[in-house]
This record gives C-alpha cells, structure tokens and sequence, in this order.
C-alpha cells in the first residue's frame, strides 16, 4: 500500500499558517508528501524545504488571484497537487496547513487505509472534526462548525477538490461514498494572536469576496475581536505533540463567557439535542456514509 499526503500553502510565514506542524503530523506514515507552494514573498518555500524529508516534493505555482468567487483558487490550487500525484499511489491523504493529526490517531488512520483499500464501494475516509477557537483550550461546539469532512480518497483523478476546498466530489459533482474512521483533524484556523488574526482574515476573504464586500464587511483594525462566537466548550482532552511549542508560546489573553453568549431558543435546542444524542439535526453532509 502506497499512501502520498498533499497540501497547498502560500505566505504561511506573513500569516502564520501552522503548515510545518501539519505536513510533519501525517507525514510518519506516507510514503511521499507532495505540496504546492504558492508564490509567497515571506520565505515559505524555504520553510518547507527545512523539513528535510526526502518525501517531500515540492510543485511551485503562480495562483490566479482573479479567482476571487467562493475559494474557488484553493480547490483550483488543490486539484493541480493531487493530479501530480503518480498513479502508484493508493490513498492521498489531504491536509490543509491549519490542520493536524494527532500521532494517538496515525495507527488507527493507517489500519482503516489497509482495511478499505480493495474496497471499490469506498472512495474516501471521513474524519471527525475539532475546531478550536481563540485559544487552545477552548473548542468550537455551535452548529457554524463541520462536524466531519473527508480527508483520505482512493487515487482516482475523477474526484475533484470540491468548491472552497473543504472537502472532496466526483468531477460531475456527486458525493463521494465514505468510511468513518476512528481519527479527528485538529483544526487550528482560529487560534493565532488577535494581531495575526486580523492580518490572516484581511487577506482569506479576499479569495472569496471582491473589493466592496471587504470594504463593507472587514474592520481595519489592529487586531480581531475574538468575542463575536456564539458556543465554545472548555477543550479536557490533549492536543498533538507538534504543537508543544505552539502553546507554549501563546501569550495572548482570551476570555470566554458562557452566559452572555446570545443564540436563537431554536439553535439552543438543536444544541440541546446534538449534546444529549450525537445527532446534528439538518447537518449540511459533503459525502455519502457507508454504514457498517
């Protein structure tokens, strides 16, 4: 069994992309870990080369930044680094360079690739999801958080990066059918000094918006206000080796108060009962599970 992880990053310096920590965090059990770097101006083709690993190959590109609608330029982004990926391959494990993989999990993960990999019905792996939000010890629970996407497909170039690159779909658009998996993707999109923050989501929404909707709708500000969440619970559990230093050197101050967090009687009592069954009513699925 071969298995070749992938992502794409650009200027993961300028906006502190933890993109080092999500490369190395899969990269124990692929065979070969192919990333395209886009054209930065912060050294961040330097820094993948740091790592050092034979495994990696790096594929330089020039993003079209007129493809500014939906994301659209990081699915495009996404698409050229999995069709570089030779056909020797049998899985291709996606992570995106604000995610992690906990090394509890990599076990697990490679156990259920041998297990479904002669399985033709199964297309891809499908990962629980931890957002964490505005410090590490505090994780996203509201219903404006993916509870699950896919991360892991079979080495078919008919499935296409799917929009804003959140997950994955066949080229005419049909939901790929997936195995759950014992494993969760760390996402840690939402955890960076408030200065860090701000610059990031300066420059994000501009691959999703034009020039007015930034003007209208993002604050030039100093640094990003954290407080506008809605549920967050107190994260107990423990958070992937690779992030030591990360944490160790978070110095900025977040404070989150339950009580004064406003929400529709509806959302409570959908949260209510995502909390006491498991079961998120309505969920928006990218992907068709293949139950037991």
């Amino acid at each position: 069994m071969k298995i070749t992880g992938f992502t794409i990053i650009r200027n993961a310096i300028k906006y502190d992309y933890p993109v080092l920590e999500a490369i190395q965090s899969i990269l124990p059990i692929c065979d070969e870990f192919v990333v395209g770097v886009g054209n930065s101006d912060d050294g961040t083709l330097e820094l993948i080369k740091s790592i050092g690993s034979p495994k990696i190959k790096i594929i330089e590109s020039v993003w079209d930044d007129a493809k500014r609608e939906g994301g659209l330029v990081l699915s495009i982004e996404t698409n050229k680094v999995f069709d570089a990926i030779a056909k020797e391959s049998d899985w291709c494990f996606y992570i995106q360079s604000d995610e992690c993989v906990h090394e509890d999990d990599l076990s697990s993960i490679k156990t259920a690739m041998e297990k479904y990999k002669d399985d033709k019905e199964v297309q891809g792996l499908l990962f629980d999801y931890k957002h964490f939000y505005g410090h590490y010890n505090y994780i996203g629970t509201g219903r404006r958080w993916y509870s699950k996407e896919i991360r892991i497909i079979k080495n078919d170039k008919s499935i296409r990066s799917y929009k804003d690159a959140q997950g994955f779909r066949t080229g005419n658009g049909e939901k790929l059918k997936v195995k759950q998996i014992d494993a969760s993707i760390y996402h840690y999109g939402w955890v960076k000094s408030p200065k860090a923050q701000q610059a990031k989501q300066e420059n994000f929404h501009k691959m999703w918006h034009d020039d007015n909707w930034m003007k209208e709708n993002i604050p030039v500000v100093e640094e990003f206000d954290y407080s506008k969440i809605d549920l967050l619970d107190n994260y107990k559990g423990t958070h992937p080796a690779l992030y030591k230093e990360r944490i160790a050197k978070s110095n900025w101050k977040f404070n989150y108060d339950n009580s004064k967090v406003q929400i529709s009687f509806k959302n409570k009592f959908l949260h209510f009962i995502e909390k006491t069954f498991g079961w998120r009513v309505g969920e928006n699925k990218n992907y068709i599970l293949i139950k037991d």
